[in-house]
């Protein structure tokens, strides 16, 4: 990972909070592709980069074995107040804190490219079972939807700091051999009901947002709320946000 990686990827423990209450969970279309062919059976998941535990608490809704994994102090503290009961401990994607084969699949939501996978690969294959599934989880705004593509360029206009591409999953590197096989990309549309403002919100909690200074990102929050209420909010302010989550599967060779 690059400086500039690592600098982005320490930022959020600072709006743990916000990030938690603004950010988009997971569809249950998307967890069931992360998960196809897991079982059968108890199936025992590791949320790695679990973050403030979103993916955790939808794993965990169904009825799975789960352990969540995360680095970040400030943003296992949310995790661990808002899931109570949950197995949350200190660790990264390269020192995982559980034994050899431990787990039936790896789940990460919007995170992957945040890790070293030079030393994460063989780190999350020490810890799956032979034959366990590997699961890279990104949401996005659906950019083939067209005023959604046109929202993406009135965001970056007039940034100093640019959107982190591989935060859509796109140009991230799924690990394949010889840790892993069949590495394959599948995605999800869905739409999410949201506001002006908690869009704004959930923006304000990106890294670009946060490397940037306070005059920028209000500019740029100022045009999306200007490009939002004029073109797709109701007068309440309400509207639909086109969703895409991007599922990336591995299986464990």
């Amino acid at each position: 990972m690059t400086d500039e990686g690592v600098a982005r990827g320490r930022t959020f423990g600072a709006v743990a909070r916000a990030y938690d209450d603004h950010r988009p969970g997971y569809p249950d279309a998307a967890v069931d592709l992360a998960l196809a062919g897991a079982g059968p059976g108890p199936v025992r998941v590791l949320d790695l980069g679990a973050g403030t535990g979103k993916l955790t608490r939808t794993l965990l809704a169904r009825g799975l074995d789960v352990v969540a994994v995360e680095p970040d102090a400030a943003m296992l503290a949310v995790l661990r107040e808002r899931t109570p009961g949950a197995d949350a401990r200190t660790g990264s994607a390269e020192r995982i804190p559980l034994p050899d084969g431990d787990v039936d699949a790896v789940l990460v939501g919007q995170a992957l490219h945040w890790f070293d996978l030079d030393v994460a690969v063989p780190e999350i294959a020490r810890v799956l079972r032979p034959g366990g599934l590997l699961a890279g989880l990104w949401n996005s705004g659906d950019p083939d939807v067209a005023w959604v593509h046109e929202l993406g360029g009135v965001g970056e206009r007039g940034r100093r700091v640019p959107g982190n591409a591989a935060g859509g999953g796109d140009p991230a590197r799924l690990p394949d051999e010889p840790w892993f096989t069949d590495a394959h990309q599948e995605q999800v549309t869905w739409s999410r009901a949201t506001g002006v403002e908690e869009h704004v919100a959930d923006i304000a909690t990106h890294s670009w947002a946060m490397l940037s200074t306070p005059a920028e990102r209000d500019a740029v929050f100022a045009a999306v709320r200007a490009f939002l209420t004029g073109r797709v909010a109701d007068a309440d302010g309400r509207f639909a946000m086109p969703m895409r989550t991007i599922v990336w599967r591995a299986r464990r060779a």
